[in-house]
């Protein structure tokens, strides 16, 4: 293209337009110039709409409202109410309609829907649609038929007052008809982001509202193809109706029969481990994008065919994270923002006020289907027996609009089948839904009050000869044996009742947006993969098969985000109805016993275990020696392992001498338990100070003074600091295995200048000096927190 009389910035527009100016200086006295070149505008407009994006989110943030929920403002900002761009921006490079200074920020925006609908169903794990049982198939068909049927009974009623000035009569039913079937959706991107906002997505209700949403899905993708088909055949032609169908059907087989047989061909030319070529990534976004087009020409929704071919993309790594890694940031940070203010500055607030009489019978249905909808679905849950106030939540979230709906409303205003004013109207509708729907959620359902009833779930509570329930966690290979030493200290044919043990291998979610947890049990039918995945199943079946008289395993993987893999964790403890969760302290050592490295992560995740679990918390810290030893005893030659209880007083070292007495009925270990006594004790009398004694005396007369003997008993005076130290290091030297409290209730002598050294704080004072990276020992340390 030429810059022949490009730069002429007076009523004369160009017949033609070019990409780039040459900047501000191009001509001085008019420097708006550089607005009549393509990239410039795009620029000048995407600037804005970040701009004002970044000033509506700078104070509704303090008010907990989401993001979603300023570029939508942002839009309306922009839109012909106030700033007016687009109007601005219309005839800014020629005076032709093809060459509409819109054009470029349009084609941003519908790359931006296209991409985010091609990424959430490629992080989609369709199968978790039915590991709910019935209640969501039956909420989300209740929820979907009943508000259409009673939408549509009502579309009928005052349509002799549909003005024609303002919509024809037929266009005018057409429009009610478009209104209710968009409320009788209920989408799966705008769940997924709210749950995700709301931090529920791992939760029991988030995973239900999941399962309901993509059941929901199913059947608004049907919907949707059926009633564009069902418009093409009456305002087209039969013909034409049948050949989008065709077309349609076709999309859907070459989706079976050739993109998913190639994703799954990446997959196996990728060696485990190793990332995706980038090829293969570009290779699968511009088949997406190519589907887009297709289904357009088919006169379908373009984002369809991006959608069908998500499906086809095996969630999860190598293939599903590798793309979600390399575009999620681009599509979600930039481009969607974009998109929804692109489509929220289309609606006119003037247009809408002005035609407030004509849409006022719209605003009826939405405000009768979302009475309907929300009875629908709550009904469903009451029948199925869940609690009122989660019924409540899930009813709310099933009525909830977003992001996706703003993409269908545009879609329909383009095509005449919605007015500009009910576009208005439906905007300002998911406005409102984005604002309070994450209120009224997080106001009907709190994950933490359903442990509420959880009360008393640890080992000192529980009864002398009752079965003792440990959920036991590992994250990686190096994990296994170490748990499985640690078990294997707990189990003894002396006693009277086996130990039932749920194992929980954790996996780290990347490219999936949805957590999933699998049970191993007998009757799973689900392949596995991962090979980390496998080896850990069958180290525990062995481990199950070696002491089957002893204890009883079931085995569980949860694909998680690390940020709520604790709800997956607390969950199934509350399900189990355990009395401990045992955890990898995230520090690991060498096969030679140096310090190898700190998982930060895992670090923050215990964290937050202690301060939420419904259970006692146990950190494994190992550095190896321990369970090379235990993995020995089988072999004929048994070594004894040496286990030491540290005792200082509190509920923490209550639970920890507890767990000891649980331990001492394996022949194979040696057990001593250390009483520290600090000269501050001295004439204590508050309660904490009695129940450690007395507790105490009892572990004493039982397990010490009683005619079987095997329990060590020493208690040592501590008059400060250093002597705690020299004596911690000591037992380190001594000891292949300690238990102890995380917290003590006396303080230490000179406990400030401890305390300033302490780096793993979840560990405590004693935990952190036992798995110092500094000290020259190889004891593996339990730290108990009691519930």
């Amino acid at each position: 293209m030429m810059r022949d009389g490009a730069g002429g910035g007076g009523g004369c527009r160009p017949a033609g337009f070019n990409i780039s100016s040459y900047g501000f200086l191009e001509k001085m006295e008019s420097p708006v110039v550089i607005l009549e070149y393509s990239l410039p505008l795009l620029e000048f407009q995407i600037i804005l709409i970040f701009l004002f994006a970044f000033f509506s989110h700078t104070f509704l943030r303090s008010i907990n409202i989401p993001k979603f929920v300023s570029h939508i403002i942002a839009g309306l900002i922009l839109g012909p109410q106030l700033l007016g761009l687009m109007e601005f921006s219309s005839d800014r490079l020629s005076r032709y309609p093809a060459l509409d200074g819109n054009a470029a920020l349009d084609c941003v925006g519908e790359f931006g829907f296209i991409m985010f609908t091609f990424l959430m169903t490629v992080k989609t794990n369709w199968r978790l649609a039915f590991r709910n049982g019935k209640t969501p198939i039956v909420i989300a068909f209740s929820s979907s038929f009943f508000t259409l049927i009673v939408g549509m009974s009502f579309k009928n009623l005052f349509s002799n007052r549909i003005d024609h000035l303002y919509l024809p009569i037929e266009s005018g039913l057409r429009e009610r008809r478009a209104v209710v079937s968009f409320q009788s959706l209920t989408l799966l991107p705008v769940v997924a982001h709210l749950l995700s906002e709301l931090n529920i997505l791992g939760s029991q209700l988030g995973r239900l509202a999941i399962s309901t949403a993509l059941i929901s899905d199913f059947s608004g993708i049907l919907l949707l193809i059926a009633v564009t088909t069902l418009g093409t055949y009456k305002n087209v032609s039969p013909k034409a109706a049948y050949l989008d169908l065709a077309m349609v059907a076709s999309l859907f087989l070459v989706v079976i029969f050739i993109v998913k047989p190639l994703a799954k061909r990446m997959i196996d030319h990728t060696p485990e481990g190793k990332p995706v070529r980038s090829i293969y990534l570009y290779a699968i976004v511009i088949i997406a994008l190519g589907s887009s087009a297709f289904t357009s020409s088919a006169k379908q929704k373009n984002v369809l065919g991006p959608l069908l071919v998500g499906l086809a993309i095996p969630d999860g790594p190598p293939l599903g994270s590798a793309l979600e890694i390399k575009f999620e940031k681009l599509t979600t940070k930039v481009l969607l923002p974009i998109s929804i203010a692109v489509s929220t500055m289309k609606g006119d607030m003037f247009k809408f006020l002005y035609e407030l009489d004509d849409v006022l019978y719209n605003m009826f249905l939405v405000c009768l289907t979302l009475i309907v909808k929300w009875v629908a679905s709550f009904l469903p849950c009451l029948y199925y027996k869940l609690p009122i106030r989660e019924s409540s939540a899930i009813a709310v979230i099933m009525c909830s609009r977003g992001l996706t709906e703003l993409y269908l409303y545009e879609n329909a205003r383009n095509r005449s089948v919605i007015s500009q004013s009910t576009h208005t109207f439906l905007i300002l509708y998911v406005l409102l839904s984005a604002g309070i729907v994450p209120t009224v959620v997080t106001s009907l359902y709190d994950p933490k009050k359903k442990y509420a009833r959880y009360n008393k779930k640890n080992v000192m509570s529980m009864r002398h000869n009752s079965d003792l329930r440990i959920l036991s966690c590992v994250h990686k290979p190096d994990n296994i044996s170490s748990m499985i030493a640690f078990l294997r200290l707990l189990v003894s044919p002396n006693k009277p009742s086996p130990m039932a043990v749920t194992v929980l291998h954790l996996v780290k979610l990347v490219g999936g947006a949805f957590p999933d947890m699998i049970s191993h049990g007998k009757n799973s039918n689900r392949v596995i993969h991962n090979s980390y995945i496998r080896t850990a199943i069958e180290a525990f079946h062995d481990f199950e098969s070696e002491n089957r008289e002893s204890m009883s395993i079931s085995m569980f993987t949860a694909f998680s985000k690390m940020n709520i893999m604790h709800e997956d964790i607390n969950t199934l403890a509350l399900n189990q109805n355990t009395s401990m969760i045992v955890v990898p302290s995230g520090r690991r050592w060498s096969v030679d016993g140096s310090f190898e490295s700190d998982d930060i992560e895992i670090r923050r995740l215990n964290v937050t275990l202690l301060e939420h679990a419904p259970c006692s918390i146990g950190i494994l810290v190992d550095r190896g020696h321990f369970s090379r030893i235990s993995n020995t005893w089988n072999k004929k030659r048994v070594k004894t392992l040496r286990v030491c209880a540290i005792y200082i007083g509190g509920k923490d070292d209550r639970e920890a001498l507890s767990l000891a007495k649980r331990i001492r009925p394996n022949p194979k270990v040696d057990l001593t338990v250390f009483r520290f006594i600090f000269v501050e004790e001295a004439g204590f009398t508050n309660w904490d100070y009695i129940l450690d004694n007395e507790v105490l005396k009892e572990f004493k007369q039982r397990e010490v003074d009683g005619s079987e003997n095997t329990v060590a008993y020493v208690e040592k005076t501590m008059n400060n600091g250093d002597e705690i130290i020299e004596t911690l290091r000591s037992v380190a030297e001594e000891f292949d295995f300690v238990i102890t409290g995380r917290d003590h209730s006396v303080e230490f002598p000179d406990s400030s200048g401890l305390n300033d050294w302490v780096e793993l704080p979840e560990l405590g004072v004693v935990g952190d000096v036992l798995a110092s990276k500094e000290l020259d020992s190889r004891v593996s340390v339990l730290v108990v927190h009691q519930q």
